[in-house]
């Protein structure tokens, strides 16, 4: 419903201390996208009040150093590093099968101390009416599928409804036999991530490529009309954010399983 041109400039011009915590590499769609002029000439605001400050790490993953620089380099170097596995802490693993992976997530799940563990995917698979399987929106790979987040919902009675509606998509029962989405896990810790990475992300060349034109999200791969008037497409730059996102959501461990076969046989190089 904001009608304005700048929504920050008129925040800042409504209260007296402004407090903004900004990373662009979780900006996932074209409304959420900023141009980098407007963000220098706030940030230079910020700098001239000496109010300005770099957080430099995050804390959600209790893994080494050189867990943290492969996930870096995979994510914004494009590349697939060999794993040096010094963390006896976090777990990583790749998976020759979607359901290997569904199947291990499961098991950790049904342990007390890891049972917020999910399964969750690039937006590489419709939501849509057309699209429906068994009356679900769905991912299929092959023989394996699953519904989408908050399918399995509409099956639950109205006592179990209860039971769940203030819970967090990850913290709700039925969920493990769901795959979620940037939609329901952005900004969620889960104790172990099964993260599949859809036709989106492949390997090319020794190269990561993210291939918008594989993306289900419309939201990511539309056009954006820039200040100037110009229209420009940023589809990798989101699903590069996607892929960041969804990686980084375990505690304790991350397991993947990559739908492109080189990028399969890539990751086939880290611990196991």
């Amino acid at each position: 419903s904001y009608t304005g041109k700048n929504q920050l400039e008129d925040i800042i011009a409504r209260s007296r201390v402004t407090v903004i915590m900004f990373d662009e590499y979780q900006v996932l769609t074209t409304e959420e996208y900023w141009e980098p002029e407007i963000l220098k000439r706030f940030k230079g605001i910020s700098e001239a009040q000496d109010n300005y400050i770099t957080l430099y790490h995050q804390f959600r993953m209790r893994c080494a150093d050189t867990t943290t620089e492969w996930l870096r380099r995979f994510v914004f170097d494009h590349a697939v590093d060999a794993f040096i596995n010094d963390d006896k802490g976090y777990d990583v693993k790749s998976f020759d099968t979607p359901a290997d992976l569904y199947e291990a997530i499961k098991k950790k799940a049904g342990s007390e101390e890891s049972k917020l563990s999910r399964v969750v995917a690039t937006y590489d698979w419709s939501y849509s009416n057309r699209q429906k399987e068994a009356g679900y929106w769905g991912v299929r790979i092959d023989d394996f599928f699953l519904p989408w987040n908050y399918e399995l919902e509409r099956d639950l009675g109205t006592i179990e409804k209860r039971h769940i509606k203030k819970l967090a998509w990850a913290e709700q029962p039925q969920t493990i036999n769901e795959i979620g989405s940037t939609f329901t896990i952005q900004g969620f810790d889960l104790s172990y991530v099964g993260v599949i990475l859809g036709p989106s992300v492949k390997y090319r060349n020794g190269q990561i490529v993210f291939d918008p034109s594989c993306s289900k999200n419309e939201k990511a791969t539309r056009n954006r009309t820039l200040s100037s008037g110009e229209r420009k497409r940023f589809g990798e730059i989101f699903i590069r954010n996607e892929v960041k996102v969804l990686l980084t959501r375990g505690v304790k461990g991350l397991y993947i399983y990559a739908v492109d076969e080189e990028l399969r046989n890539a990751l086939k190089n880290i611990a196991n």
